[in-house]
């Protein structure tokens, strides 16, 4: 397969919530953005998790209408799972209404699709006003694709060859120019993952439960966007 198609995630759809499995990391970050995301902002404020997966945001967002888009079949099933409302949807087209949701959620896409603006912008545009938009992706730096390419791809279990294109990586700079010009001021942050959650991964001795069984999180906050970062703001109006 060439590098980010969509049918790998099909391969791999037994490792979305098989314990001490392919997408761990995945579930940190999952954790990680639901730190941002918070406690409903109303009773039924709905969520709209572009990008959906799995549904792997789904066990640490309790209180919305957990809304999930998706191009995959496979990664939509396994949501409705776990409490999401499957909408099949192309992030950079949503088949939803202008302001309908209080928050949106983009984990891990934005440098998955061809038009990460588009994306942005759609995300932007179904947000209601004082609405809250979180993001995390990967930046389109040098060291991000040597980290995540060059050497990750190398690395015994760590990520799956080819499932990153460095050529869609996001700029941070620029992803927070096109937020502020969709009306969403955001704030940027890097992330990492822990050292001891990271080896047991690697090294595969972590078959107890793929999601954090502790209350240190497996993802902390960094000075530096240039590898992994997170984005999060309010819609102006």
């Amino acid at each position: 397969m060439r590098r980010n198609d969509p049918r790998q995630y099909d391969d791999l759809s037994g490792e979305w919530w098989l314990p001490g499995g392919t997408f761990a990391m995945l579930h940190w970050l999952a954790r990680a953005r639901a730190g941002l995301i918070g406690e409903p902002p109303r009773p039924g404020a709905l969520l709209v998790d572009v990008g959906c997966g799995g549904g792997l945001l789904a066990p640490h967002v309790t209180g919305f209408t957990h809304l999930g888009v998706d191009l995959g079949d496979t990664g939509l099933r396994l949501a409705t799972a776990h409490g999401v409302v499957p909408v099949r949807g192309d992030a950079a087209r949503l088949p939803l209404r202008d302001g309908c949701a209080d928050v949106v959620a983009a984990g891990e896409i934005l440098e998955h699709v061809p038009d990460w603006r588009a994306a942005v912008g759609e995300a932007c545009r179904v947000l209601r006003p004082g609405g809250l938009f979180v993001a995390d992706t990967l930046a389109d730096t040098w060291i991000s694709r040597a980290l995540t390419v060059h050497i990750g791809e190398r690395i015994p279990n760590a990520a799956p060859k080819g499932m990153h294109d460095p050529a869609l990586y996001v700029p941070p700079r620029e992803l927070a120019a096109e937020c502020a010009r969709h009306g969403v001021e955001v704030e940027l942050r890097g992330l990492r993952p822990r050292l001891g959650p990271l080896i047991r991964w690697l090294t595969r001795s972590r078959r107890r439960t793929v999601t954090e069984d502790t209350e240190t999180p497996a993802m902390v906050p960094v000075r530096s966007v240039s590898v992994l970062y997170q984005a999060w703001g309010r819609k102006s109006g």
